[in-house]
C-alpha cells in the first residue's frame, strides 16, 4: 500500500476534499478502538513518558479536531460513525466503566486531551448534548472540572480556559465557580507575551527563552483564535487578541515555503501539518489582517499549500493507514518523550476549517498565491536533541534539520551548526545556548554596489569548565548572492587549553544544510565528481559542494582580512573540505543525506603559543543551499560560482563588517 487515498490522492482545493481527508485519516483508527469506543492504541505500540491510559486517550480525543467532518453543515449527526465518538465520551467519563480514562492529577497528561473535548462541545453543542444522557452529562461535568488541579505554566493554560469555557457555555457549570481559575491562567499567559503576536511557552527569561511552533500553530496562538471565535462576550481581551493574530500573520507566513513546506524547528516535528493550524483557526474569525497576508484568499493559500506538500509524503502514514511517528518518514529520532503512536493526530488541529460551511467565502473565493511568488528576487524579504531543535544558525523548509543518533559526528549529524572537539574527535559539542545576541549592520559589496543589510551575533561557550568562547556574526546575503550566507567566527580565552594535558588541540566543524546523498534513481550520488556532472560532491582546497535530486548543499571557506584591527596573520586559521556521511534517519526530510563542512584545526603545539591567551582566533565560512524546486543544477551551479570572497573587519562598531 502507498500513502492513504484520500489523503495522498488528494488536490486540496474545496472543502470535500478536505472532508474526504480527515475521514481518510480518522477511519484507520476504528479496527484498533476498545469494545466501549472510548480508547485507541495503534499496534505495535510504543511507550511514553505518561501512562498507557492516557496515551489510549489520545487516540481518542485528538480525531475530535475534526469533528467538523462527522458533524452535518445543519448541526446534527452526519454518519453513524459518529456515535462511536459520543459513545466512547460516555464510557470514558464513567468512574464506573473498564474504560474510564481515570482520575487527573496534578500535571497529567489527560489535561492536553481534554482541550480537543471542549472544542467538540463548543463547535457542536447540540449535536453533542442531545446524545450524551443526563447521567453521562454530569460525569463529562465532572471529568473535565478535574482540569483545575495544579499544572505547568506554559501553554497547557490555554487548554484549562477552553475546558473552563466549554463548562460553563456547554455543561452550564455557574461561571462564579470557575472565573478565579481562569483569571489566574489569563495573569499567567499575559506574562509570556514578548511582541508583535508572540508569545513564549513559558515565562521569557536567563533560564528560559523558548518561542517555537507551540506558540503559534500547536498551541498558544491557535488557541487564542479558538477564544475569539467561542467567547465574543470578552470584548476587551477579543479584540487583544485580535490585534496579536494580525501581528502574528504579518510574520508567520515566512515559515513556509512557496510550495507549502514549513520550516521545520524545535520540538513535536511529528505532529507535521499542525504547522498550518494557525490558518486553519484564523480563517474561522474577524481578524484585520496586515499585509502581504492581507485576505481571505491569502490564508486559503498558505493553509491549502501546505496540506498538498504533505500529501506528497506517503510514507507518513503506515501500510494499515495509521500514521506513524516521524516526519517526512518513520522515524524515531525524531520522537519526543512524551509521543505515544496515537500523539501523531494533534494534526488533525488543521482540520478546523471545516467549521466554515460550504457556502462561506472561504471556500468560494480563489487561492492567493504565497508573498514572495508576487516578488522578485531582488525584493525578497530541556527537551530530545535541544541543540538540533533551537540551536541551528539556520532552518530551511527545503532540507530540514538533522537530530542525533551517537555521539560520534557522523551519528550527531551537525548540519547548518558549528561543532567542536579538543581530544580528536572522541568527543564532540555542539552549538546550544547562545547568549548576548544583537543585531548589527553589515555592508555588502557586488558588482560595485553598496548594500547595508542586517546581521545578527551571537556567543557561545562550548564547555562551563573552560574560559573559551566563541562569538559568531551570521550575515545573509541574498540577493546580492543568491543562496549564501556567511558565518565569521571569533574564538577566544584558547590560553586555558594549553593547561590540559590529554587536548590535542582544536577541531571545529562549520557544516551547511544537510542534504539527500542519492540521485533521481535512487543511487547514490558520487563522492568524488567532476566536469559538468548534475549529481555528486565537488571539492577543493577551500570549498565542497554536493548536488542531488533535492538541490545544492555547499561551504567555502573566506578568509577574513584582519589588518585593519591589528591581528596577526597567526589569528588566523586554516580549514579544509570535510565530507560528513550522516547517519541514516537523522534528517527529518530525507533519510540519507551528506552535510558538506569546513573544518578548521588548531594544533596542540601551537596552543601553547603565548599570543593563544590574548588573541583571538578568527574564521569565516561561506554557507550555500539551494532547493532544486523550480530550479534546474545549472542555474543552481551558477550561482555556487557566484560566491563572496572576502571579508574585511572594520574598527568602528558600524559597519564593522564588509563583505565582498
Amino acid at each position: 500500500m502507498t500513502g492513504l487515498a484520500g489523503f495522498t490522492d488528494n488536490p486540496f482545493r474545496v472543502r470535500s476534499d478536505l472532508v474526504r481527508a480527515a475521514t481518510a485519516l480518522v477511519q484507520p483508527l476504528g479496527v484498533y478502538r476498545s469494545p466501549a469506543n472510548a480508547r485507541v492504541k495503534l499496534f505495535p505500540s510504543t511507550a511514553a513518558a505518561f501512562d498507557d491510559v492516557a496515551a489510549q486517550l489520545e487516540g481518542f480525543a485528538r480525531p475530535l479536531w475534526a469533528v467538523q467532518a462527522l458533524i452535518g453543515d445543519d448541526g446534527g449527526i452526519a454518519t453513524g460513525e459518529a456515535h462511536n465518538w459520543i459513545q466512547g465520551i460516555q464510557a470514558g467519563v464513567d468512574p464506573s466503566s473498564s474504560e474510564y480514562w481515570g482520575d487527573v492529577g496534578a500535571f497529567d497528561q489527560r489535561m492536553v486531551e481534554m482541550e480537543s473535548i471542549a472544542f467538540a462541545l463548543l463547535t457542536a453543542p447540540d449535536a453533542m448534548m442531545r446524545l450524551l444522557g443526563q447521567e453521562s452529562k454530569l460525569n463529562l461535568t465532572n471529568w473535565l472540572r478535574q482540569i483545575n488541579h495544579a499544572m505547568p505554566r506554559n501553554n497547557w493554560r490555554w487548554f484549562r480556559i477552553l475546558v473552563n469555557l466549554a463548562l460553563v457555555k456547554v455543561l452550564e457549570v455557574p461561571k462564579d465557580e470557575l472565573s478565579h481559575m481562569v483569571d489566574e491562567d489569563f495573569a499567567v499567559l499575559d506574562g509570556f507575551y514578548i511582541g508583535q503576536g508572540w508569545s513564549s511557552d513559558g515565562i521569557w527569561g536567563d533560564e528560559r527563552k523558548q518561542a517555537d511552533y507551540y506558540s503559534g500553530s500547536f498551541a498558544i496562538q491557535f488557541a487564542q483564535l479558538l477564544y475569539i471565535r467561542f467567547s465574543q462576550e470578552d470584548e476587551e481581551r477579543v479584540q487583544k487578541y485580535r490585534q496579536q493574530a494580525a501581528e502574528f500573520a504579518s510574520q508567520y507566513w515566512r515559515y513556509f515555503d512557496a510550495n507549502g513546506a514549513a520550516i521545520p524547528f524545535g520540538r513535536s516535528m511529528t505532529y507535521r501539518f499542525a504547522f498550518g493550524a494557525f490558518w486553519a483557526a484564523l480563517a474561522l474569525v474577524d481578524v484585520p489582517l496586515i499585509g502581504p497576508v492581507g485576505s481571505l484568499g491569502s490564508i486559503k493559500g498558505m493553509l491549502l499549500r501546505h496540506l498538498r506538500w504533505w500529501s506528497k509524503k506517503p510514507e507518513i502514514f503506515n501500510s494499515d493507514g495509521t500514521m506513524n511517528i516521524g516526519f517526512a518518514y518513520p522515524n524515531m529520532y525524531v520522537c519526543e518523550d512524551y509521543n505515544s503512536r496515537q500523539s501523531v493526530y494533534w494534526c488533525l488541529k488543521s482540520f478546523i476549517v471545516l467549521g466554515l460551511p460550504e457556502g462561506h467565502h472561504f471556500w468560494t473565493c480563489e487561492e492567493e498565491p504565497h508573498p514572495m511568488a508576487k516578488l522578485s528576487m531582488n525584493k525578497q524579504l530541556q527537551f530530545k536533541a535541544r541543540e538540533a531543535k533551537y540551536g541551528k544558525f539556520a532552518y530551511s523548509s527545503a532540507f530540514g534539520f538533522s537530530v542525533p543518533s551517537g555521539p560520534e559526528l557522523h551519528q550527531l549529524a551537525p548540519d547548518s551548526t558549528l561543532a567542536i572537539t579538543l581530544d580528536d574527535g572522541e568527543s564532540w559539542r555542539v552549538r546550544w545556548q547562545p547568549f548576548n545576541v544583537r543585531l548589527q549592520t553589515v555592508l555588502v559589496c557586488s558588482q560595485g554596489d553598496s548594500h547595508k543589510v542586517p546581521a545578527i551575533s551571537s556567543v557561545w561557550r562550548p564547555f562551563k569548565q573552560l574560559n573559551v568562547e566563541i562569538e559568531t556574526i551570521l550575515v545573509p546575503l541574498t540577493p546580492h548572492f543568491q543562496g549564501w550566507h556567511i558565518r565569521l567566527h571569533k574564538v577566544t580565552g584558547l590560553g586555558c587549553l594549553s593547561a590540559i594535558p590529554w587536548s590535542d588541540g582544536i577541531q571545529l566543524v562549520d557544516a551547511s544544510f544537510a542534504i539527500s546523498a542519492l540521485s533521481a534513481t535512487g543511487y547514490h550520488i558520487p563522492r568524488e565528481a567532476s566536469g559538468d556532472r548534475m549529481n555528486g560532491c565537488f571539492s577543493d582546497s577551500s570549498g565542497i559542494l554536493i548536488m542531488s535530486q533535492a538541490g545544492c548543499s555547499g561551504a567555502v571557506q573566506i578568509t577574513p582580512d584582519a589588518a585593519a584591527t591589528g591581528l596577526t596573520a597567526e589569528a588566523k586559521v586554516k580549514g579544509e573540505s570535510l565530507l560528513i556521511e550522516a547517519d541514516p534517519n537523522t534528517n527529518l526530510i530525507t533519510q540519507r543525506t551528506f552535510i558538506p563542512s569546513i573544518k578548521y584545526s588548531i594544533g596542540s603545539t601551537r596552543l601553547k603559543e603565548p599570543e593563544m591567551g590574548t588573541e583571538p582566533i578568527i574564521f569565516a565560512t561561506g554557507v550555500f543551499g539551494v532547493s532544486s524546486e523550480n530550479m534546474d543544477h545549472g542555474e543552481m551551479k551558477e550561482m555556487w560560482k557566484k560566491r563572496p570572497t572576502q571579508i574585511k573587519i572594520g574598527t568602528t562598531s558600524e559597519d564593522a563588517l564588509e563583505v565582498s
